[in-house]
């Protein structure tokens, strides 16, 4: 293991990966903030902790825009970051050179930091939209090169 992270291309890596895993992480504590701030919540037993009568804990199970946007963006946080995890480890061992290593991992940081920000706020599109192809273009950029690299048929 401590051959593996002698790798510039590894640790490079590790260090975006870990930075785009982290935001999606966060982007739990964002939708339970959202849900508490809004007064909208999903299930039945997390309104009877709040005092109240029953009609006023029943008009808090109920969605939010402002929850269900931040929920779609940790959803497609899901949908981008797991398959570039996957897809950039495999590229990363290949041996791909520092330099194009260092701009598909960055772009792809970026890119879904953006992305957040520009679903979060909401940001006029087509800006989350750009920010979400940035992020498929680099996965699939891996994807070929890594195919390319080690096809075997």
């Amino acid at each position: 293991m401590e051959k593996l992270m002698e790798d510039e291309v590894l640790k490079a890596f590790s260090t975006y990966a870990a930075i785009v895993i982290v935001k999606m992480m966060l982007m739990a504590p964002m939708t339970a903030y959202f849900r508490f701030t809004r007064g909208a919540f999903a299930n039945e037993e997390d309104v009877a902790r709040h005092g109240g009568a029953e009609e006023e804990k029943k008009k808090q199970l109920r969605t939010h825009a402002d929850v269900e946007r931040v929920r779609r963006c940790h959803q497609n946080d899901l949908e981008n970051i797991v398959p570039f995890v996957v897809v950039g480890l495999l590229y990363a061992l290949t041996g791909p050179e520092l330099s194009s290593a260092l701009m598909h991992f960055r772009l792809f940081a970026g890119s879904r930091i953006f992305h957040t920000v520009a679903y979060v706020t909401p940001l006029p599109q087509p800006s989350r939209g750009l920010s979400w192809i940035v992020g498929m273009l680099v996965t699939s950029s891996m994807a070929y090169k890594l195919i390319s690299t080690v096809l075997y048929l």
